[in-house]
């Protein structure tokens, strides 16, 4: 007989075997032989014992797909101007991205996300959005031409209005401390340079017949001094849930401000005299419109 797969049988102690003791097994010897050898070619080809291909299962895996462009856009697309992220920003509170203009022109009148309406902040929704480079260098791997052609409209706007193309920002190499490192004195939080004018909005009452509304809660704000005064009645507006047929006046000191008027061009005209604390005074009041 032959030895067994394992190798627990000597070969001396088979051919000492007599052959009237090994005749009456050797059917049973036969077929452990090729159970034997059935084992034996299962465990030296693992593709044999489950009836497949190493090599084939391989080349499916290996295989690149092709994925259309369509099937990326809508998580590459602003949901404000629907369009390509351009300086793609993302809320921290929900995860939201938009376009940088985008987001902060809607912050003017509003302090919750566009897509899933909730508070970014009561009284400061800039201070919770960060740039997403990663994100914004995947769009523009992924749409053609598309980092050349926001470059060149960016520099045409500059050049017809005569100003400096501003220039990249390029990271600084970080110097090797040595010894202990420094502790970094200030706030961790810092106002962005954008949101350069504080306003205090002051009620001055409303007239009978204006309803029911919602008194302001928060009436310190801090705002880009490019925000106009049509942006501060739909803030009103909104905080207040004031009717459509209510008017809004607002006035700074004995002037009564147009919608177009910016913060900034109100407080370099005025002067001063608007100005309590560092903070831009404006005064509001309610009035029925005439039908």
């Amino acid at each position: 007989g032959a030895p067994s797969c394992s190798g627990s049988r000597s070969l001396p102690f088979e051919f000492e075997r007599s052959r009237s003791e090994s005749s009456g097994d050797e059917d049973d010897d036969e077929d452990d032989e090729e159970e034997d050898m059935e084992e034996d070619e299962l465990e030296g080809d693992p593709g044999a014992r489950f009836g497949t291909d190493d090599g084939e299962l391989d080349s499916d895996d290996d295989r690149e797909r092709m994925i259309n462009l369509a099937e990326l856009t809508p998580y590459i697309l602003c949901s404000i101007c629907k369009g390509y992220f351009i300086d793609a920003t993302t809320i921290t509170e929900c995860l939201h991205t938009f376009c940088k203009s985008c987001i902060v022109r809607h912050f003017y009148y509003s302090n919750r996300c566009p897509k899933c309406n909730i508070v970014v902040h009561q009284t400061q929704p800039l201070y919770n959005i960060r740039l997403d480079r990663q994100l914004q260098d995947i769009v523009y791997k992924l749409v053609v031409n598309l980092e050349e052609r926001e470059k060149k409209q960016m520099h045409d706007f500059y050049k017809e209005r005569g100003l400096e193309v501003p220039k990249p920002a390029v990271p600084q190499p970080v110097p090797a401390s040595r010894g202990r490192p420094r502790k970094v004195l200030g706030s961790v939080f810092r106002i962005p340079p954008e949101l350069d004018i504080s306003i205090l909005l002051e009620f001055i009452g409303a007239n009978e017949g204006t309803g029911s509304f919602k008194p302001l809660e928060k009436k310190f704000v801090r705002v880009s001094g490019e925000a106009t005064i049509g942006h501060v009645e739909k803030f009103l507006r909104r905080k207040m849930d004031l009717d459509p047929t209510c008017q809004v006046d607002i006035i700074c000191g004995d002037h009564l401000l147009e919608h177009y008027q910016t913060l900034r061009e109100i407080r370099q005209a005025i002067g001063e005299s608007a100005v309590q604390d560092g903070l831009l005074v404006l005064h509001y009041g309610l009035v029925v419109s005439p039908v």
